[in-house]
């Protein structure tokens, strides 16, 4: 039987096959919503991308021969987990614009201080910010956004290939979608904050045509039942928000992967 050999290069060829992907796509399920949380374990992200990676390995372009352990291998390295860490991050501005939504309703209701933990991101949120955190993730997952995210990372392979990298225009761009975030979240709570101001305008003028009326005790648990009523009838426009954001996130991210 005739031993099968390898050179270098060949087996560079292979290894290359799968590594490189394999970079791109882990970094990308360390940084996603959902999948990179706290709450799923760090051996079923990895398994997860060394699933997705021998699946679309078949599919993707050829790769260029580069020595691994080199400068310009350790250089291809550092920029494929960049590229995979910015589009993740740029998913989790999206997610995190209904958990700020729901942070500025909070804190014009009075409910700030009603907070809890999140277990996905290990840090305190308030309660309707949870909300929204729940609610905008089941969407994400209904809408089949997890399927989006993948296939845009195996198409750029093709668009943006290995070793190329991100420009200094791609990291300005991913600094900016902070103010971005800041205002998608404000048009989200814009309703509520509306209809709690009237409110709060209606209090003050009681107060000052009838002093002896108490209004921080009546206006108190008036404007957090009046709050969560209007954020109810709010919801009713919950999903066109969340399919613009997600629009707008999809095109910056095809923007930012070269994905026409």
């Amino acid at each position: 039987m005739e031993a099968i050999v390898l050179n270098e290069a060949q087996l560079q060829a292979f290894i290359g096959q799968y590594l490189w992907p394999f970079l791109r796509i882990g970094a990308l399920f360390m940084a996603m919503p959902i999948i990179g949380a706290r709450t799923v374990a760090v051996r079923a992200r990895v398994l997860l991308a060394v699933m997705v990676t021998l699946l679309a390995s078949p599919l993707l372009p050829p790769f260029p021969d580069i020595i691994f352990f080199s400068a310009e291998g350790m250089a291809a390295v550092t920029k494929e987990v960049l590229v995979g860490l910015a589009l993740g991050f740029s998913l989790q501005v999206a997610l995190h614009i209904f958990v700020l939504g729901g942070q500025f309703i909070a804190m014009k209701m009075g409910l700030g201080f009603a907070s809890m933990n999140d277990p996905s991101n290990g840090i305190t949120v308030t309660v309707l910010s949870q909300f929204y955190l729940l609610l905008s993730t089941l969407v994400f997952l209904a809408v089949n956004g997890h399927l989006i995210v993948i296939e845009m990372v195996v198409l750029s392979f093709t668009t943006l290939p290995v070793a190329t990298g991100l420009t200094q225009t791609d990291f300005v761009a991913i600094a900016a979608l902070g103010s971005w975030m800041f205002s998608a979240a404000l048009v989200i709570a814009l309703p509520v904050f509306t209809a709690l101001l009237v409110i709060n305008v209606a209090f003050g003028v009681m107060n000052r045509s009838a002093p002896q009326i108490n209004v921080f005790t009546v206006g108190f648990p008036l404007t957090l039942i009046l709050g969560l009523f209007f954020m109810w009838l709010a919801l009713a426009v919950f999903l066109p928000h969340f399919y613009q954001v997600m629009d707008d996130i999809v095109l910056f991210s095809r923007g930012l992967l070269r994905i026409p």
